[in-house]
């Protein structure tokens, strides 16, 4: 085999010989040459793990160098360094779907609960020139643009899909912070030291993803989360009026420029400023992020409250410490369904609850967490929406336990007026692992059946069995739900074509 990354490395080492090459040298490799920084071809057998063949960035050298990026951080550059990515996936769901059927591109594309009462998850960016976008109706949309492609959507896939994505940003840095699917904040102040500027990474991150998946990214780089999160925005593809627009895939926002960048935006580009307090900055003769942070902070707290007042007050002043968390714990799990049409009955209403419930306690275990309090959210047909909780002895991710404390909710609620839509929820979560083990309820045999229930269901699909609770006497055993789907029904609009 030819010369190794390491022998490489010790040729342009330091005093130590152990650093390794800049990634700039090792991207000219895989793009001139399309070969393993070990020098093996398609043909060869490479001895390391890591190597995929025009893909891969880490071999033996470069899992040292991944793991010299943790120890760099203890003396990584000051704050204020341009070191933080903020990568967004391009219309991400949508994105997908076109991928898997390649007729669709160039299309207007919805995906999401395509019921009547269904709610758009995603548009592809030829849909958004109609006016739709996510968290929309679904009708509303059809209404919009009545020759767009309505998809269901398929969580499942986008969770892998997701998952290879977030591999390829991990080997960047280990110092990467999801936020969802399809989104992410890295720090990669100790990396770049190593391995090139940050929006060297950058551009390198959207090169690879796209080679890999075929799909496209936007990244901002920035000094701090929050500007980085806003540099993504500038990147983006935007809605122009003759169709989308592509944007740049990477904006940085120099060191020192921050302010500068910041300051022009309208006041809603901040985190926290939605409808209700965006009035209440108008009041106050607020338009821009500008006019926002050149008030005193006491002006804002006390029109705005101290919490929301200083938060504002310092993020106007593109004032951020927040780190990148890695395994960042979610605060709650949930579920909930918009129905077709009002369910008006108890035993409907129970079979449902059991279904979300069920879920949720599926995703408490894929999490390896537990839960201490349970939510059940209800929406009746005239929009007025409820919440009620109840506080478990014990944390809990067992179905028994999950779908008891949701009945038990819903028991007490009058639902005879009719339910549009029904949710149950986790919250109070801590780790599997940091539960005290009781030895005295019995549950080691509910553990022992849901443990074959989830194997089951991951070697044959999550139709493949369900609990008896949750059969409705209208419509018989419904499909258990993908443990990630959150939007409405998939059941057809009687509309659609």
């Amino acid at each position: 085999m030819a010369e190794n990354a390491s022998t490489r490395a010790r040729s342009e080492g330091d005093e130590s010989g152990g650093t390794v090459p800049r990634w700039s040298s090792t991207t000219r490799i895989l793009t001139e040459h399309r070969q393993c920084p070990e020098g093996c071809s398609a043909a060869d057998e490479c001895s390391s793990n890591s190597c995929h063949w025009a893909l891969a960035h880490w071999c033996d050298a470069w899992r040292g160098a991944r793991r010299l990026v943790t120890a760099e951080l203890k003396g990584r550059p000051p704050d204020g360094t341009v070191g933080f990515l903020h990568v967004d996936m391009d219309a991400f769901y949508a994105a997908v779907e076109m991928r898997r059927r390649p007729e669709l591109r160039g299309k207007p594309v919805v995906v999401g609960g395509t019921g009547s009462r269904g709610v758009v998850a995603a548009a592809s960016y030829e849909a958004r020139v109609f006016g739709i976008g996510s968290a929309m109706p679904s009708v509303r949309a059809r209404r919009l643009c009545p020759h767009a492609v309505f998809l269901p959507g398929d969580h499942s896939h986008y969770g892998e899909v997701s998952e290879r994505v977030m591999a390829i940003l991990t080997d960047v840095t280990p110092l990467v912070e999801p936020l969802s699917l399809d989104e992410a904040f890295l720090d990669v102040r100790g990396a770049a030291r190593l391995l090139g500027p940050a929006s060297e990474l950058a551009a390198l991150i959207r090169g690879r993803i796209l080679d890999q998946e075929q799909l496209t990214c936007s990244v901002g780089v920035a000094s701090t989360k929050f500007m980085a999160k806003l540099a993504t925005e500038r990147a983006k593809p935007r809605v122009g009026p003759s169709g989308p627009v592509w944007g740049s895939g990477v904006h940085v926002v120099e060191a020192g420029t921050e302010l500068d960048f910041l300051h022009p935006l309208p006041a809603t580009a901040l985190f926290g400023v939605g409808p209700a307090t965006s009035r209440r900055l108008t009041r106050l003769g607020v338009e821009t992020v500008g006019d926002l942070a050149s008030l005193p902070e006491s002006s804002l707290v006390a029109a705005l409250g101290t919490a929301a007042g200083r938060q504002l007050h310092r993020l106007a002043n593109g004032i951020d410490d927040r780190p990148v968390v890695v395994n960042r714990m979610p605060r709650s799990i949930s579920h909930e369904e918009t129905f077709p049409r009002d369910l008006h009955t108890g035993s409907e209403l129970q079979a449902e609850a059991t279904r979300l419930g069920d879920a949720v306690s599926r995703r408490l275990r894929a999490s390896s967490l537990v839960a201490r309090t349970i939510v059940l959210k209800v929406r009746f047909g005239d929009f007025k929406t409820i919440t009620r909780s109840v506080t478990l002895p014990d944390p809990t991710d067992s179905a028994r336990e999950v779908v008891a404390a949701a009945r038990d909710l819903l028991a007490a609620i009058d639902v005879t007026p009719g339910v549009r839509l029904l949710g149950v929820g986790a919250s109070g979560l801590v780790e599997a692992s940091a539960q005290q083990l009781s030895f005295t309820d019995g549950t080691e045999t509910h553990d022992a059946a849901e443990q074959v229930t989830d194997q089951i269901r991951d070697r044959f699909g999550a139709s493949s069995i369900g609990p008896a609770a949750a059969i409705r006497g209208d419509r018989g055993l419904r499909s258990p739900l993908d443990p990630d789907q959150r939007w409405g029904p998939d059941t057809e609009d009687p509309q659609s074509g």
